[in-house]
Formats: structure tokens, sequence, C-alpha cells
């Protein structure tokens, strides 16, 4: 919706999932640089030319809900059903044509023994001093052969080269338990990392956004550009400046400080960006059934393939026959400092992802 807009009070900037939770809590109008809502977990459909199907894809990516304590499910249950899943993932080695269940240290099995061993061994050593990098806290926990053989190549994709710069993270991701890296030796384990259970809706994650945002004040179409913090004003690409009391920023932090030309006397944290391809397929004998694959030597250079229609059918709508016998996913390629591909750049990478 667009009303007009009083010119004090508190305002929101950005209309993804965060800004509409903000919206509905607080009931302050939000300012929505694009024509819907949604931000990153936005939907977008597609009709195959040459099938009886349309592909539903998320603009970056499948976003299902992990880790949401009660009052979160709850709360989303307010506006749409969920459904539970239990996480099917590997590691996939292109080059082998090898695939391991995920989290790889529990599933040393798919090497042979010695080399198992050996991976075993590494783990079990302690090491001196504390590690400052994501590289060095790898090497601690998992040493250096089940390091160069994925933790190593994978982060390196994942982080767009930022591993051996950043902080130690993820350790709930990759968990390290003595007895569960034995016992996967030998058979399977239990679950283990942060995304074991997750829950989506099966409508589509599109249907909860709708509904909330109907719940709020949303102005779309208004991008801000500026933000003048002495006479507390925004100012957009289109429309009336704004004035304000307080404003609630759900944009990304570097572009919000950008926007308040705020000088900060420090260097910019490392990030990376990520590019989304979305691809509608034919179903084949080799697709897997996984939600994800972790891949550390795609020649592409991307280093996770998402699997929206093996989470849920809805991402594939249409003939019932047809349907059954496609595909839809999604491929994550990492670039850093928030580095964006040019269209060239782009073209190639579809290219050789296809």
């Amino acid at each position: 919706m667009n009303r007009p807009v009083k010119n004090d009070g508190t305002f929101i900037l950005g209309a993804g999932v965060t800004g509409l939770v903000a919206g509905f809590t607080t009931h302050a109008p939000i300012f929505e640089a694009k024509g819907h809502p949604g931000g990153i977990c936005a939907s977008s459909f597609i009709r195959a030319a040459s099938a009886k199907a349309t592909y539903r894809f998320e603009t970056c990516g499948g976003h299902w809900i992990f880790g949401s304590d009660k009052k979160v499910e709850k709360f989303i249950n307010k506006f749409t059903d969920t459904a539970n899943y239990s996480r099917r993932a590997c590691v996939y080695f292109s080059k082998k044509d090898l695939s391991i269940p995920f989290p790889i240290q529990n599933n040393l099995r798919f090497y042979d023994k010695e080399r198992a061993q050996k991976i075993l061994e590494e783990i079990k050593q302690k090491h001196p001093g504390l590690p400052r990098t994501m590289k060095e806290w790898l090497k601690h926990n998992f040493g250096p052969t089940l390091c160069e053989d994925f933790f190593y190549p994978f982060n390196s994709l994942y982080t767009a080269g930022l591993y051996d710069k950043i902080a130690p993270q993820d350790a709930y991701k990759t968990p390290v338990n003595i007895s569960d890296i034995v016992k996967g030796m030998r058979a399977g384990t239990r679950p283990a990392g942060y995304n074991t259970e997750f829950i989506y809706p099966p409508s589509g994650l599109n249907t909860f956004i709708e509904r909330l945002a109907g719940s709020c004040e949303i102005h779309f179409n208004r991008e801000a550009r500026r933000i003048d913090t002495g006479s507390r004003t925004i100012y957009f690409k289109k429309g009336r400046p704004v004035r304000y009391k307080n404003i609630i920023s759900t944009i990304p932090l570097n572009n919000m400080i950008a926007m308040t030309g705020i000088k900060i006397n420090a260097r910019q944290d490392p990030f990376s960006s990520v590019l989304v391809l979305n691809i509608g397929a034919r179903r084949s004998g080799n697709s897997p059934k996984d939600h994800w694959l972790y891949i550390p030597d795609a020649r592409a250079g991307f280093y996770r393939v998402g699997f929206y229609s093996n989470v849920n059918n809805s991402f594939i709508s249409g003939d019932v026959a047809q349907s059954a016998k496609r595909i839809s996913i999604y491929v994550e390629k990492a670039y850093g400092a928030g580095g964006k591909p040019s269209e060239k750049e782009i073209r190639r990478y579809v290219s050789s992802v296809s």
C-alpha cells in the first residue's frame, strides 16, 4: 500500500522479512525501494516454454528456517502453516564423482581405512596457541589432511578468499565430537550441525511474506538515497523527503553509513556477496535427493548447490506428470567485498555452470 506519509515519527527502511516484522510490531510505516515486499526472500515465477510446468525461485536462494524457537514458529504460523524437514546433505567431490554425507568429519567410512585413520589422529592431536583466523581454526580442529581435501578449498570459495583473514566462526555448523567421528568410521551417526532440522511453509515462503506485508503500512518504490542526520530528513530517489524522529534500518549497514555520510575512523570489516543462479531443468536418473551439496572443487567456482524441489514440490507447479520430471535448483558463488560481476562475466558463468 502507498499512503500519505506523516512528517514525523518512526520509519522503517526495507520491507524484507526483518523490516516486515519490525513494521508489524511497531506499526511504523515502511519504505521499500522495490515494488514488492520480501527483500532477498522474495519469490519469482517462471513458466518453462518447453514444458507444462512453472518454476518458483526465491530471489537469493532457498531460505529454509533453521533453529527457530517455539515463539518464532508460533509467529510464523499466524500467517501460514509450516512443515518440518530433516536435513539431507552431502559433500560432493566432482572430480572423483564421490558423495560423502555432511558433516564430512562424521562420515570418514567413505575414505579408505588408512586415510580415515590418519584424519582421525590429526583431529585428536592437541595444538598449542589460540587460532586467530578461520583457516587456523579449521586446521586446529580438523588437521591438515581433511582441510586440504575439503575445508580449505570449500571455505576459500564460501568466503571469497577471506577465510585466512576473518576470525574463527561456524563452529556450530561443523561440530567436532570425537565419539561421533569414531562411530562414523564404521557406521552412520546422528545428525550434527546447525540445520539438522528446519521448517518451511508448504505453500511457499512468499505466502508468509505477502500475508505479513498485508498487516503493515508499506510505501513501495521509495528508495532512500540520502539521510541528513542534522535535519533528520530522509531523501528518496522519487517522491518528497520525509522528516523523522527515529529510523529502524534493515538495509545493509555499509549502505546505511554511506547514505548518512557519517565518517568512521576504522577499517571496514571484510564481507562477501553471493551471486545466486536459479535453474529449472529436467530431472535425470543422477539427480540427487539431497537438499544441499557442498562442492569444494567446482570448475565454475561455485561452492554450494541447493535443491528447491527436493524440499518441497510447490517449487514446481503445473501438470503433475510433467512436474515430476522436473527439478529446480540454485547455485551459489561468492564475491569479495561486495564485488559484483559484469554482465559478460555472468553470461560466462551461466554457460560454465550449465
